[in-house]
């Protein structure tokens, strides 16, 4: 089975489309046989993305540091839960156990990860795809400040193309390669 690493929150946020985008995005990896690998969390999009992996039939890892797992509400009904020591841990096995990696909308904890990630990619540690989930201009902001980062010399144009944009789940993954697997 393929996995895709999602980062997102542990709060819902402010928009309801955040939780619709989660709750499609998991929908589709179920649907697509694609597993996920994510915070571990109960709670924030996190926990709705997770639910709905598992409500479709599919493969849910949740990689959740110690320290976290009263605070974030560790979800208790995964398939599989693995505790890790530190945050680093958690992204150095999201980033074993994935064959690619999305970023919904989410605050800082969320951009560590999916940046840490990227640069990874940058420095040729992996070749996974990685993609932002652009739900209701979410990263408009940001995209410009990339774009702006590339016109200053900070960002390699194709650094900044190891970025793939997306408003809805089934197009992002569908460029990232992450198409569905026949069943065994």
């Amino acid at each position: 089975m393929r996995y895709v690493g999602v980062f997102c929150g542990s709060s819902e946020g402010s928009r309801p489309e955040y939780v619709a985008a989660a709750q499609a995005l998991g929908r589709t990896l179920a649907h697509r046989r694609v597993g996920l690998v994510y915070g571990g969390s109960s709670v924030g999009t996190m926990g709705r993305l997770a639910d709905a992996v598992l409500e479709s039939g599919g493969e849910v890892i949740g990689v959740i540091p110690k320290a976290l797992i009263d605070r974030e509400l560790a979800h208790q009904g995964l398939s599989d839960l693995r505790k890790v020591s530190t945050m680093h841990e958690r992204k150095a096995l999201m980033e074993q156990l994935s064959d690619g990696f999305v970023a919904l909308p989410g605050g800082l904890g969320t951009l560590d990860e999916f940046f840490e990630i990227l640069s990874w990619a940058q420095l040729g540690f992996h070749g996974k795809p990685c993609g932002l989930l652009n739900v209701c201009g979410y990263y408009d902001k940001l995209i410009d400040f990339l774009e702006h980062a590339v016109a200053q010399r900070f960002v390699k144009e194709r650094n900044r193309q190891l970025i793939m944009v997306a408003r809805h789940p089934d197009p992002l993954l569908q460029r990232m390669g992450l198409r569905a697997v026949a069943a065994d």
